[in-house]
């Protein structure tokens, strides 16, 4: 994840360079249930409304997370499917906030009607998590259920009501970038404390769907509008916070975005110190941390490297601790994603910015190449941008189609 509110507040209010921090253990993504009332078209689980066998039971979960404490993994995000169709959802969330995890939910929002809203405020989660497509239609059309975006946001406005800290999440596509001004808006009608933007990531029906990834153009539209808004925000102090996900060469264009706009055109004073301590910041954060800083438990158990990496079974939770299975790099996938630096081909390997990117998403490289330390193919900065003096032959993207009446 790029906090992108977190380094502009950086270029406004610099606070010295210290240690890294590395945190204690990863964030841990669980997805407790894959069944779903939805079945968007970007979902990675690739979920549906039934019952999948042999999912984790409560005494499993809560064997997990004593190990989790354990070894010092600090947040768990409990997603799905939908997560709130689990019965016991609410005893684990409880037992997690008890046992002093941050607890986050990752919800569509759909179902937290009046009495659902009570229980997610008395449980205490940190932080909720509501899935946006667009604004509307947009939105209905994702989701493939009518009524899904009012439903939604009804859930919003009822957390938001109850004092709950909520996020609004967004998936960019070519096919609904056009609603990210409206959904920004949104959030501040709606008084909404945060926003995520991620890219599409290859997996499950987001692999499918990739060739409705946005134009690398497009993106970079999204993300001057993404900055532009968040440092906005911050100039006028507001607790809003933005983040970004899925391409950490927003780190890298972040940077350039700031060099432009802001220490030339605004004139910020100290220009060469500003934008060197914001270079230096970004080093620091260094990029995709799959595997690393990042891990995610399925409904079955299994351990991934992170939620798009459902593929690649590191083991289970059943057979071995995840503490054990986290630590274990006999499997190439993780040892690479251990490496530091990672080895990576191509133009990512000779990007002058790596120790910012990290080499950026190595699940979008597997899938078009079949090799997951090739370049990341939706990486949107031109060769000059990335320091290369003479242009480079890319791996191509799919090539986008928009399907008949798309907007």
């Amino acid at each position: 994840m790029f906090r992108v509110t977190q380094y502009l507040r950086e270029i406004a209010h610099p606070i010295p360079l210290g240690p890294a921090r590395r945190p204690p253990g990863p964030v841990v993504i669980w997805n407790l249930i894959r069944r779903c009332n939805l079945t968007c078209q970007h979902c990675y689980s690739i979920s549906a409304d039934k019952d999948f066998p042999g999912e984790l039971d409560t005494a499993e979960v809560y064997r997990v997370m004593d190990d989790l404490k354990s070894f010092r993994v600090p947040v768990l995000i409990l997603s799905g499917g939908e997560p709130l169709l689990r019965p016991d959802l609410f005893d684990i969330a409880r037992r997690a906030k008890a046992m002093g995890f941050y607890v986050g939910l990752s919800s569509n929002g759909t179902l937290i009607d009046e009495p659902m809203a009570d229980a997610i405020a008395q449980t205490g989660f940190d932080y909720v998590g509501v899935s946006l497509d667009g604004i509307a239609a947009t939105h209905d059309r994702f989701r493939r259920k009518a009524g899904a975006f009012d439903a939604s946001l009804a859930g919003i406005r009822r957390c938001k009501a109850r004092g709950v800290k909520v996020g609004l999440r967004f998936t960019l596509t070519q096919d609904n970038a056009q609603d990210l001004p409206g959904l920004l808006a949104l959030m501040d009608d709606e008084g909404v404390d945060k926003f995520y933007l991620s890219h599409l990531n290859y997996a499950g029906r987001g692999n499918v769907n990739r060739k409705r990834d946005a134009f690398l153009e497009t993106t970079r539209s999204a993300m001057d509008l993404i900055f532009e808004t968040a440092w906005q925000a911050v100039r006028q102090q507001q607790d809003k916070e933005f983040v970004t996900g899925n391409n950490d060469a927003d780190g890298v264009y972040l940077l350039h975005w700031a060099r432009q706009r802001l220490l030339v055109a605004d004139s910020v004073a100290g220009l060469a110190e500003r934008e060197s301590h914001l270079r230096a910041k970004l080093a620091q954060w260094g990029g995709n941390s799959s595997g690393v800083n990042v891990a995610n438990i399925d409904n079955l158990g299994n351990v991934h490297p992170d939620t798009f990496w459902w593929d690649t079974n590191l083991g289970n939770v059943r057979q071995r601790p995840f503490s054990e299975i986290w630590q274990d790099t006999s499997d190439p996938i993780m040892a690479g994603l251990k490496a530091r630096p990672r080895k990576i081909k191509g133009r990512c390997g000779e990007c002058g910015y790596f120790d910012i990117c990290g080499g950026n998403t190595r699940v979008r490289a597997r899938q078009l190449t079949g090799d997951p330390w090739q370049e990341d193919p939706a990486c949107y900065l031109s060769d000059a941008e990335i320091g290369l003096a003479e242009p480079r032959e890319r791996v191509p993207l799919p090539t986008p189609v928009r399907r008949t009446g798309a907007p």
